[in-house]
């Protein structure tokens, strides 16, 4: 009999099931029930309700979720959005058309303005991704693999970037212009009637953009000393400022910055009141060579 007894009472237990996970709704009211009902500070409660919440949910509501994890919790705005969140459970919005509403929507994002959400990422993205990737390996390496870059270390390598490129603008924009500007000239300093010479030369040829550059050099050698092309820190603008009337050497400086910097051609008439300019600052370059 007692053996019966067992052989009865044995398939029951060992077919006993575990309760089946609450529903999303039913996990959403328990841990209402248990935020209203906790008192401040209360942590014990507040790991009781994240548990409830994650049976029915996971890690669908994060926002009440971070609430519920902060130290101490913050039960009146983990409250506000369970209420709401069973309102919305309980009346949930419904579309008489369902069809209707997804072609709407695929008309919506078919318009241009949402033309970039199709396109694949650009090269300069994919680089800026590969970049982060790279600096996480690395971050991985040395502090452990769950390293991530933090923002800063971003801002900071965009930093030097803009930096590195500010410099290379500005020293290529410096009064020294070298063998791509002055081609073919000597070396060292040059005395501003070398200058004016080379410019008549190469204004002869019809290169009125290497003689427009002559003509600048030897002005600013006239202002500034023979050195001043080849060595100073200064912009030829800067340099230019130092004469009288700085203002009636526009018609020199303007096209010189244009065909440099721009990559214009000087006409005929553009350099012939760019020569004219230069007249006065010839003069005495000549009678000093």
């Amino acid at each position: 009999m007692l053996l019966a007894a067992f052989a009865f009472t044995g398939p029951t237990v060992a077919s006993a099931d575990p309760p089946p996970p609450p529903t999303y709704r039913q996990a959403v009211e328990d841990t209402y029930n248990l935020v209203r009902a906790a008192a401040p500070n209360d942590l014990t409660s507040a790991r009781g309700a994240v548990s409830a919440l994650e049976a029915g949910t996971g890690t669908s509501q994060l926002e009440i979720l971070s609430d519920l994890e902060r130290r101490p919790p913050d039960f009146e705005d983990a409250k506000s959005r369970l209420l709401a969140l069973l309102a919305a459970l309980d009346d949930p919005a419904t579309i008489s058309d369902p069809q209707l509403a997804q072609q709407r929507l695929h008309d919506v994002l078919a318009m241009p303005r949402y033309d970039a959400l199709h396109r694949p990422p650009s090269l300069l993205d994919r680089f800026v991704q590969w970049v982060r990737d790279r600096i996480d390996q690395l971050l991985g390496l040395l502090f452990g693999s769950a390293s991530q870059a933090p923002a800063w270390i971003f801002y900071l390598i965009g930093a030097i970037g803009l930096v590195a490129v500010a410099i290379v603008v500005f020293r290529s924009a410096r009064g020294r212009f070298t063998e791509g500007l002055l081609a073919n000239e000597p070396a060292g300093p040059r005395a501003p009637a070398d200058y004016f010479a080379d410019a008549d030369r190469l204004a002869a040829k019809g290169d009125r953009v290497g003689a427009i550059r002559n003509l600048c050099a030897g002005v600013a050698a006239t202002l500034a000393g023979e050195r001043t092309w080849e060595g100073s820190p200064l912009t030829v603008r800067e340099i230019f400022s130092r004469a009288a009337e700085p203002e009636r050497l526009n018609p020199l400086l303007l096209p010189f910055e244009a065909a440099v910097y721009g990559g214009r051609d000087v006409d005929a008439g553009t350099y012939e009141r760019a020569r004219q300019v230069a007249a006065p600052f010839r003069l005495p370059a000549e009678v000093a060579a």
